[in-house]
C-alpha cells in the first residue's frame, strides 16, 4: 500500500503548508536528508492549540497537539519532496512540550506524533527521538516537533 493510500485508508488529508513566520525555511535537503523546521499543532481551521500540558491541556490534549504538528510536518515534507512515498526513513524527532514545571510525561505527549509516522509509514516510520519539556513555547503552543528525514 502506498502512503497516499494510507493517508486515504486513515481519512488524512494533508493542509496546504504554512508559509514560515519568520527568516527561515520549512525543510532543507542536504544529500539525502531533509532537516524539517520546528511546527507547531495547527487544526484544520488555521488556529492553533495552545496551552501548557499539566496545566490547562490532558496528556491526551496534548497527545493530539503533537498529532496535528506531525499533520503539518508532513505537509510540509509532501511540498518538500512532491511525493511522501520517496520517504526511505523517518530518522529523528525532536518534540518538545509546552508543559507545567511538574509535568513528567513528554514521551506520552510526542507519542502523538510517533504513532501517527508509524500508522503511515510502518517500519519506515520508526525512528530515533527525544521528548523534552519547556518552560514556554512560541504563541503558547502547546507542542512543537522537528523531525530529520532520509528520502531514496
Amino acid at each position: 500500500m502506498t502512503v497516499a493510500q494510507r493517508l486515504n485508508e486513515l481519512g488524512i488529508e494533508l493542509a496546504t503548508p504554512r508559509p514560515p513566520q519568520a527568516n527561515y525555511v520549512s525543510a532543507v535537503r542536504t544529500g539525502n536528508l531533509i532537516f524539517l523546521s520546528g511546527t507547531g499543532p495547527y487544526l484544520p481551521d488555521g488556529g492553533l492549540v495552545t496551552g501548557k500540558v499539566g496545566g490547562e491541556l490532558t496528556v491526551e490534549q496534548g497527545y493530539a497537539a503533537a498529532r496535528w504538528a506531525m499533520l503539518a510536518l508532513l505537509a510540509n515534507l509532501q511540498a518538500e519532496l512532491g511525493d511522501l512515498e520517496r520517504v526511505a526513513r523517518v530518522v529523528k524527532l525532536l518534540g518538545m512540550v509546552n508543559c507545567t514545571v511538574d509535568f513528567t510525561r513528554q514521551p506520552e505527549v510526542i507519542n502523538g506524533a510517533s504513532d501517527l509516522l508509524v500508522e503511515v509509514f510502518g517500519e519506515r516510520g520508526r525512528h530515533a527521538r527525544s521528548a523534552v519539556g519547556m518552560f514556554a513555547l512560541p504563541r503558547n503552543i502547546a507542542v512543537e516537533i522537528e523531525m530529520i528525514v532520509e528520502v531514496a
